[in-house]
């Protein structure tokens, strides 16, 4: 068959899956064509102009470790960096940064250029060129043929995509571009089982029309968190973003025109994500409350736009004005992107192996929405595992494949491939059972020898990489041995900052487990010499490994508890919903499977560690009671 081109890989969409996708391939030394319908919006935040968030945080620094980008170009467009759960412990704290938008795109663009063995193509692909099973190559809308050994499909919403706003609906991948219709029939014709999903966003608001004196000021952290282990400091102009609130009277209003939203009048057969429900949603089944959090979140440095985060809807234009006057401080608010919701064809991702290559046809990778995810971090780490996977499949090596025990990115992996997807996916921190060490603040200690392994972590990388892992070696090991008696004026002064009795002696990593110790205080109970080559963000890491390492033993022992009870009896007479401490979503998904034994309650996706532990208490007393 004639080509116009040949690639070694060519990677379809440049979203987040497909930046990352084509950054990784192409450093790994394989001829990589990133083929995208609009070349000016390679990286674009099509919904939040934000990056990270509780347990997404975790995996932007997971695909730092491992060697990929997003974080390092969310560190040099971030406008304001914050660490959520800084109250908690620290395996649930994870950092977040609202990006500049066109900033980020810009850079994104910027560091794919400037990469070798990259390629950029402009155009639609119409279809998978597939010869005995094997992909060979891409059909262009424009005729033109591209041969590859290997191809990743990263087209987000794009996939047959339909855009709903009031009673209207028309054909769209996303706001003024157009749907891929013939790729996703394509897929269809090669036996792909293809679902709907459905998404949402919020309107954007002229902040010159927002009075911002009316709502709650939201500054930026002091000391910013970087995604990038490579990043010294964030340098840029921070900015503040602010919160307000929905009101009853905005809520009526929702109620009274339900029919005129495309969600409830059944113009939307695609499900929606659970966890970032429309307004129209968040008003019908929380009824109960009162009002529903906001945040305003600019856009920019040099954009009057605002990002209204928590107020995704698909009402008409013109309604979403009116509600929205409703509010204080948006009295003479003016929109300038009105919101909607976008209908898109994903595929079962039980077609996928753990490599993220179909199990269908030979070379075929799919990576980001297509899959079934939501989430431009999600999207991202799913991009770097398909481009390196199809980089070691055209050389013919083992693949890259993560555990669950060994990063986020392994349980979201592998939550999809056994379990595949009844909403659109999204990571949380319970969904990892080993949560407890798989902290952000590790991800490097855990992945980067992978990201080496595998050619995607530089020698600068991995020269920093084995500085710091040094460095927290011995830290660990002074935070073992440095002990303190009752006649020594460091013990005494612990004890008092505590106000309780430490034993006849303890060690810093005992200290570090109590209540009410912080990394402040460490840093001066270390010896002079400790304390010279010791900064915050190793300290932070060693203290963790000590607080959690009780917990963790606990843990493991748990696991073992739980796993050997597989063969329990679940009575067809059980009452799922009358177990206390079981979310509604919980029971919901265990209802659905309807499960026979623990065994089968075990393999429910979504269930955490903790529901699973609650449900064989129960079952258990079942059985005695029987």
């Amino acid at each position: 068959m004639y080509f116009d081109e040949t690639f070694d890989v060519i990677v379809i969409g440049a979203g987040h899956a497909g930046c990352e996708a084509a950054s990784a391939a192409a450093r790994l030394g394989s001829e990589t064509a990133l083929v995208t319908i609009n070349l000016d919006l390679i990286g674009q935040m099509s919904c939040n102009p934000a990056i990270g968030g509780i347990a997404k945080g975790h995996i932007v620094r997971e695909i730092d470790a491992l060697g990929g980008i997003m974080g390092r170009v969310a560190d040099r467009t971030g406008i304001q960096f914050r660490l959520l759960n800084r109250s908690r412990g620290p395996a649930v704290q994870s950092p977040r940064a609202q990006a500049d938008r066109a900033l980020y795109r810009t850079e994104m663009r910027r560091v794919l250029e400037a990469t070798p063995n990259l390629h950029f193509r402009q155009g639609f692909v119409v279809r998978l060129i597939v010869d005995n099973k094997q992909v060979i190559g891409v059909e262009m809308q424009d005729t033109r043929r591209f041969g590859a050994k290997a191809v990743v499909v990263a087209t987000g919403t794009f996939l047959n995509g339909k855009i709903h706003t009031g009673n209207r609906n028309y054909s769209a991948g996303r706001a003024g571009e157009p749907a891929s219709i013939e790729l996703a029939q394509n897929l269809k014709e090669l036996g792909f089982p293809v679902g709907r999903l459905k998404t949402g966003t919020p309107p954007r608001l002229d902040g010159r029309t927002i009075d911002w004196d009316a709502f709650e000021e939201q500054r930026p952290d002091e000391k910013p968190v970087a995604f990038s282990f490579a990043t010294e400091s964030i340098s840029q102009k921070q900015i503040n973003c602010h919160i307000g609130y929905t009101n009853q009277a905005l809520h009526d209003d929702i109620r009274a025109n339900i029919s005129k939203s495309p969600l409830y009048s059944g113009a939307i057969k695609g499900i929606g994500p659970r966890y970032c429900p429309s307004i129209e949603d968040k008003v019908v089944k929380f009824g109960e409350k009162d009002r529903h959090q906001l945040f305003l979140e600019p856009e920019g440095h040099d954009t009057n736009e605002v990002y209204l985060n928590g107020f995704s809807t698909s009402l008409p234009a013109d309604l979403q004005q009116d509600l929205l006057r409703r509010i204080e401080g948006f009295e003479e608010v003016r929109i300038i992107r009105p919101g909607y919701a976008i209908e898109y064809d994903f595929v079962d991702p039980r077609e996928l192996r753990p490599s993220m290559e179909t199990s269908r046809i030979k070379g075929l990778f799919f990576a980001g929405q297509i899959n079934g995810t939501t989430g431009y971090e999600e999207a991202a780490c799913q991009g770097l595992m398909a481009g390196l996977n199809s980089v070691f499949h055209v050389e013919q090596r083992e693949p890259l494949v993560l555990g669950r025990e060994e990063g986020y990115i392994g349980v979201l992996v592998d939550d999809l491939i056994r379990h595949g997807v009844d909403e659109p996916y999204r990571i949380f921190t319970s969904r990892a059972e080993a949560r407890l060490t798989l902290r952000h603040d590790n991800a490097d200690l855990r992945l980067s020898p992978k990201g080496r392994e595998a050619g995607l972590v530089d020698e600068t990388d991995w020269e920093r990489f084995n500085l710091r892992r040094d460095r927290i070696a011995r830290l660990r090991n002074t935070l073992d041995n440095v002990r303190f008696k009752r006649s020594d004026s460091e013990y005494a002064a612990a004890s008092q900052l505590l106000g309780c009795d430490l034993g006849d002696s303890v060690t810093l990593s005992q200290l570090a487990q109590r209540r009410g110790v912080n990394t402040e205080l460490i840093l001066k109970l270390l010896p002079p010499e400790a304390q010279a080559e010791t900064n915050e963000r190793d300290l932070q890491t060693a203290l963790a490994d000590s607080l959690y390492s009780g917990y963790i033993k606990k843990h493991d022992k748990a696991t073992a508890r739980v796993n050997k009870h597989d063969n329990l009896r679940v009575p067809k007479t059980f009452k799922f919903n009358a177990i206390s401490g079981l979310s509604n979503e919980m029971v919901e998904r265990i209802e659905r499977a309807q499960p026979s034994t623990f065994g089968q309650v075990r393999k429910i996706s979504g269930l955490t560690p903790v529901a699973l532990s609650t449900v064989l208490v129960h079952l258990t007393a079942e059985k005695a009671k029987a």
